[in-house]
């Protein structure tokens, strides 16, 4: 994951920083370690078109509201999404999936 982060540019969505640091289980060393790396990223917004694709994709499959507006940021800045969760969005055709763990491999 490291090299990963290191040879990409991070670009996150505000959710995915809400979800992760939200997550009440965190070690105070994880606590450290995302918050660096999320001050590090560019933490992209919600914005209209974030709000449009989400909306698109919750039209055409049951998906959560949080993996919604991950993926519809993802498409509305045109960036790949990074998640070793590559099966929740692979229905997404337009979608481009980097999985960073595979990756680091």
């Amino acid at each position: 994951m490291r090299a990963f982060i290191a040879r990409e540019a991070p670009h996150v969505s505000v959710i995915s920083k809400v979800e992760t640091l939200g997550y009440h289980r965190l070690s105070q060393r994880e606590q450290q370690f995302l918050s660096a790396f999320f001050d590090a990223a560019q933490v992209l917004p919600v914005s209209q078109s974030v709000v449009g694709a989400a909306i698109r994709l919750r039209q055409e499959r049951s998906v959560s509201l949080g993996d919604a507006l991950v993926a519809g940021t993802a498409l509305a800045y045109d960036l790949p999404l990074a998640t070793h969760n590559t099966s929740d969005f692979a229905w997404i055709d337009e979608l481009r999936l980097l999985d960073p763990v595979s990756e680091d491999r």
